[in-house]
């Protein structure tokens, strides 16, 4: 008996091994078809999900009941894996910088727009289909669950946003920190609506016990959380390849639902109530012990970063497959009166936190536009819904994510221009190589100097040529300006319109190079200068004007030392890899004045190299503070240093 037990088992195993082989390949083509939503500035999620429904059960049938049954085990693995990735958001030193706002307007969005829309969707029910005949305790249950929904945002989403409109400002702070906060705190309130809800379907009375399983759950659930945030934390500290960590912290994700499931069965039998481990909860609280208290957060971030794209494919494409086309389309008008009655609660409660925070007129009225847009954190909390009741469920999911397309829709065009209106879109800002670095010229013209034209023009340079040649038509195939400089004195200088310049590169003669040094340093003020020495004679005196000395003979064979001795390094730190840059960037925001280093949230790829503080550079470590002027020099990929210069330029 148990070898014909243990026989099916192994059918069912490979059963679902190969429905979820089949998966795989549908969801690389929607990986690749989605991306025509990008194209018509819609998300790529949205994508999924479209493209889920079309090869789903009410579609081509690529994807058939059975598959979505048989791989509800990927659900609840992305559902872990959406839970630490909100977790991961919310750090608390970043968070501090608009306090009173956020929480002012935390409260609004939360409180306000919870309770509006619960009020309003207990009347809905009347019109709701799957709800119409249920009786008063069932429908204040469901009335709970939208409000519920109603409440969640999407960081990925908003991050998204801003990231793309390169955003930075009060306005923003307050709508990404309070939409990290909401999604910590719509789980803790989903995990007592859920049961409540629960209770209340299956005619349980509300009382004293009640309450107290309640919040026993609760209680159980973050305790269940720290521990594994500890665990997690000896975990990334193991000397272990990266991707087997990331699959031993997905596999403890999953088991929390398993664990859930076998705690609410045995409380049912022995107690009659249910203690519910909300799982989202658990590791959304492992995720914030680790970011905040795990000297190993970084990796547990660049964990979170690469494995989000592969989960948020599976997992919107199998939740698209799940939506009935036919509710869908019954449904439709509905949905459109939850999406109004969403958006309502959203204004009043965006008004009311923005006036309690004394907020300006402006932030008042365009403060709900960054809330709308929905995905992660809402779909999770919907399919656990989907899951749990089954007879009304998928009609229940159905309708909320056709209001979160909707809000996928409408939201980040919103939030989009709302960041346009408040000013605070640095679309136009370009990195450069240093602070501020817009424009550079170089004296003298010869093979050296035109290479190094095209380097800095490469990097987006502005530069321009000065020559004391008499002919002019010599360099008509250079691709920058070129002035003419009959001599070296203060009128010809200051006739040159230097200002505005940020570094000038003197190749001329070690004493033409030394006059004009004198006069730029004197009279125009250039940033940096940077002087090619001919003869070691004048170097004292170079390095008494404080310029920055490169001598052609001891440079080379320097450089062919460093080569020989760190090849990799060397050519890294030279910009010879395509993949990596170096740049300086001044510290312009007050805000990150007395931030130490270690708790700067860098992308993973990013090195500090030096802080530079009033032309005296400073041996960095991890308890560095930054001040307001620093020059910190960083190394890594243009993608994290676009966003880096964001974060330390832009006021």
């Amino acid at each position: 008996m148990g070898f014909i037990l243990n026989f099916l088992d192994f059918i069912s195993i490979k059963e679902v091994i190969i429905l979820l082989l089949g998966f795989i390949i549908v969801a690389v083509s929607s990986q690749q078809i989605s991306k025509f939503a990008l194209k018509i500035k819609l998300p790529l999620i949205t994508g999924f999900l479209v493209f889920g429904i079309i090869v789903g059960p009410y579609g081509l049938k690529l994807i058939t009941y059975k598959t979505v049954e048989s791989l509800t085990f990927v659900n609840d693995i992305s559902l872990a894996f959406i839970a630490l990735a909100a977790g991961s958001e919310l750090y608390i030193k970043e968070l501090r910088k608009n306090f009173k706002s956020i929480i002012w307007n935390t409260f609004g969005q939360f409180v306000i727009t919870f309770l509006l829309s619960a009020f309003i969707t207990y009347f809905l029910c009347e019109i709701i289909p799957f709800t119409r005949n249920f009786n008063v305790n069932s429908k204040i249950a469901i009335s709970l669950l939208f409000a519920t929904i109603f409440v969640a945002r999407s960081p990925s989403s908003a991050i998204a946003i801003i990231d793309e409109m390169r955003a930075k400002g009060p306005f923003t702070q307050t709508a990404l920190g309070v939409t990290i906060i909401k999604d910590v705190l719509v789980i803790i309130l989903f995990a007592l609506c859920f049961s409540f809800a629960a209770s209340l379907i299956n005619g349980n009375n509300i009382n004293i016990y009640l309450l107290i399983f309640l919040i026993f759950g609760l209680f159980l659930s973050f305790i269940i959380g720290y521990i594994q945030g500890r665990i997690f934390s000896l975990l990334l500290s193991l000397k272990i390849q990266t991707i087997l960590k990331t699959i031993i912290i997905l596999a403890f994700g999953y088991s929390i639902y398993i664990l859930s499931h076998y705690v609410n069965h045995i409380s049912l039998q022995y107690f009659k109530y249910e203690i519910h481990i909300e799982p989202l909860l658990v590791n959304i609280t492992a995720s914030f012990y680790i970011i905040n208290y795990c000297r190993n957060k970084f990796e547990f971030q660049k964990i979170i970063q690469e494995t989000g794209p592969i989960i948020y494919l599976a997992f919107f494409t199998l939740t698209g497959a799940m939506i009935s086309i036919d509710i869908l389309l019954k449904s439709w008008f509905i949905a459109l009166i939850l999406f109004s009655v969403r958006l309502i609660s959203l204004i009043i409660g965006a008004y009311f936190g923005s006036t309690m925070a004394g907020d300006s007129k402006l932030f008042r009225k365009i403060g709900w536009m960054p809330f709308v847009t929905q995905a992660g954190v809402s779909i999770a909390l919907i399919t656990e819904i989907a899951e749990k009741f089954t007879g009304w469920g998928n009609e229940f999911a159905t309708l909320m994510i056709t209001v979160i397309v909707i809000n996928q829709i409408v939201g980040p065009p919103l939030f989009k221009w709302s960041i346009n209106k408040v000013g605070e879109s640095n679309l136009r800002a370009k990195i450069t190589g240093t602070s501020k670095i817009h424009k550079a010229v170089i004296f003298g013209i010869d093979y050296q100097s035109i290479a190094l034209c095209r380097e800095l023009t490469k990097h987006e340079w502005n530069v321009s040529f000065v020559t004391m040649r008499s002919n002019k038509d010599e360099f008509v195939n250079l691709k920058a300006d070129v002035n003419l400089l009959d001599e070296i004195n203060l009128t010809t200088v200051k006739n040159l319109n230097l200002k505005g310049t940020n570094a000038a590169i003197l190749m001329y003669s070690d004493a033409e190079n030394y006059t004009l040094c004198q006069l730029l340093y004197k009279n125009v003020g250039i940033k940096e200068i940077i002087v090619r020495l001919q003869k070691s004679s004048y170097l004292n005196k170079f390095r008494k004007l404080g310029v920055t000395i490169v001598e052609p003979s001891t440079a080379v064979v320097g450089l062919i030392d460093h080569f020989v001795r760190a090849p990799k390094g060397t050519s890294l730190l030279l910009g010879m890899e395509s993949n990596f840059d170096t740049i300086d960037v001044e510290v312009r925001d007050q805000k990150l004045h007395g931030t130490a280093l270690r708790d700067l949230r860098l992308p993973s790829d990013i090195l500090v190299l030096s802080v530079n503080r009033k032309g005296q550079s400073l041996v960095s470590h991890g308890y560095t503070r930054l001040r307001k002027g620093d020059i910190v020099t960083l190394f890594g990929s243009p993608e994290s240093l676009e966003k880096i210069h964001l974060k330390f330029e832009v006021n």
